[in-house]
């Protein structure tokens, strides 16, 4: 098992979750992060620090959901990794409202 990053991190891109994971998995894009899952270890400390609750198990992501775990394969490898934590994106407030939102997302790494 792994975790993943879903939609609700598209454009708000909080990274309270980064300063906790002890691997180093979180990689970072313009407006979403995402999970190594070559990385996790499975810990879900992560989990709790999310303030949008973005971050699920791979057993457990909403079945609308279920491409992110793929997404999150797939963008690891060409995005750098993110250790510490930064300020969320200008207007991730008001992002963290939208509940779709998946055009926005950016993957120019």
């Amino acid at each position: 098992m792994t975790f993943v990053v879903t939609e609700a991190c598209i454009s708000c891109k909080y990274t309270d979750c980064v300063d906790v994971c002890p691997v180093d998995a979180f990689r970072e894009g313009p407006n979403f992060l995402v999970i190594d899952p070559a990385d996790c270890i499975d810990c879900a400390v992560c989990v709790p620090e999310c303030p949008v609750n973005a971050i699920y198990a791979d057993d457990d992501v909403p079945a609308d959901q279920r491409d992110f775990t793929a997404l999150n394969a797939e963008l690891s490898p060409l995005w750098k990794p993110i250790t510490r934590t930064k300020p969320a994106l200008p207007d991730a407030d008001h992002w963290a409202t939208v509940k779709v939102k998946r055009a926005e997302l950016n993957r120019e790494g």
